[in-house]
């Protein structure tokens, strides 16, 4: 079953929080692994900076990532030789797709761009082109925030003030601005129907610890931090009524790859009658997938889990396992909300009825 959205709303929304800056002749990136101890910002002059910047996680998110890649094309035409302008911002996009596997919205930037460079004549034709593209890009991704925040309030239908819980982070700090889950956590609080935000702590970066909590605290809204493992237990008292989050790729018939625990919480949110919902841009979409079994999983060193703020807790020669992402079954989500519309009790039928 799904809801039409009837249009992409594009209202100014301009949160506290912004994590990317673009200068016309550089990118700006708010370094997200100094948080919540120091707001530093990397100044990027071209394609392969920001390719090291998405790798190395000072930009993360999937929207995030996907507008600073555009971000990143741009650069790379400004930089380009005359001559050869157009397979040098070619191998760039090259470069910025091996940045990180899972995010789909990476990819899609990177077509996208890659369309607008086909049409350019000159690299002066370029740089202008480009850039105009990658900024379009980032201003779709903030109004489509707030539309999917009205379209999930809306889908919600609350009486009554409620809490909710939330994994990693999916504020302005990981899209273009307002947030995807994060974004509808804004709104209820805005909306005077948000009693309090549990936020899992999410290892083995700690996003939620980090970004989460800073983003939600300097914006004045609720929070309370917990361990990954207290989720359980917070949702047996009953208070939460929703667990909302984030997507990084969504398949065909409705399986969502997110932040590793998204799936134990889905469980978690089934067994104790709370929803579950999926907030994410429709750019997160893949439909050329059939389920969650085809999406790529991303795996990272080990020396991630065994190491805490660069301190080793687990003993030398640890083997660890370290999934960044893992994928939630259709099956255990109520909603999966896009600027597009809203997707109940997703399957493959509602899917392509927004998507096909």
């Amino acid at each position: 079953m799904t809801r039409q959205s009837p249009g992409v709303d594009h209202q100014k929304a301009d949160p506290d929080t912004v994590a990317i800056r673009w200068l016309g002749h550089a990118l700006q990136l708010l370094d997200q692994r100094r948080l919540p101890v120091e707001e530093h910002w990397l100044t990027i002059e071209g394609a392969a900076g920001v390719a090291q910047a998405i790798r190395d996680m000072a930009v993360r998110g999937a929207p995030a990532i996907g507008i600073s890649a555009a971000y990143g094309v741009a650069l790379a035409a400004r930089g380009a030789n005359n001559k050869t302008w157009k397979r040098e911002v070619r191998t760039a996009i090259d470069q910025l797709a091996a940045s990180r596997p899972t995010a789909v919205n990476l990819f899609w930037a990177l077509e996208r761009m890659g369309g607008v460079l086909e049409q350019c004549q000159s690299r002066t034709d370029a740089v202008s082109r480009l850039a105009d593209a990658a900024v379009t890009i980032h201003r779709e991704d903030l109004a489509a925030n707030v539309a999917m925040a009205d379209l999930a309030l809306d889908a919600m239908k609350l009486e009554k003030p409620c809490s909710v819980l939330t994994h990693c982070n999916t504020g302005a700090l990981a899209t273009g601005g307002y947030g995807t889950a994060l974004g509808v956590v804004r709104k209820l609080h805005s909306e005077h129907l948000l009693k309090r935000v549990y936020a899992d702590e999410t290892r083995p970066w700690l996003q939620g610890a980090r970004l989460t909590a800073w983003e939600l605290a300097r914006d004045g809204i609720p929070v309370t931090l917990n361990a990954d493992g207290a989720a359980a237990a917070i949702m047996a008292r009953g208070d939460v009524k929703w667990v909302i989050v984030g997507a990084d790729r969504i398949a065909a018939n409705g399986d969502v790859a997110n932040k590793i625990g998204t799936y134990g919480l889905a469980v978690l949110a089934r067994h104790h009658k709370v929803r579950f919902m999926v907030v994410a841009p429709s750019s997160t979409v893949d439909m050329s997938l059939e389920s969650g079994r085809d999406i790529p999983i991303e795996e990272r060193d080990g020396d991630e889990i065994c190491q805490l703020g660069g301190v080793r807790v687990a003993p030398e020669n640890t083997t660890a396992f370290n999934p960044v992402f893992d994928v939630t079954p259709a099956d255990l989500i109520d909603l999966i909300v896009t600027e597009r519309g809203v997707v109940h009790t997703p399957e493959m039928t509602g899917m392509h009825g927004l998507f096909g």
